[in-house]
């Protein structure tokens, strides 16, 4: 009977310290992803007027 509880007890930190991995690990992502989304939005949107400005001159 204490094997029993003795496992129960064992998955049970299992699933604590797992849970406590992926908590850590969004919110790096999360943290990451923010950053990069002005970097991105910033150079793609420049890249996006130059070659919009680009194609203009061929419509005029």
């Amino acid at each position: 009977m204490d094997n029993d509880a003795q496992a129960s007890a064992e998955f049970i930190l299992l699933f604590g310290g797992i849970m406590v991995v992926v908590l850590l690990a969004i919110y790096m992502y999360k943290s990451y992803m923010a950053d990069l989304g002005g970097q991105i939005n910033s150079k793609e949107v420049k890249e996006f007027n130059g070659e919009l400005n680009d194609l203009g001159k061929y419509f005029k």
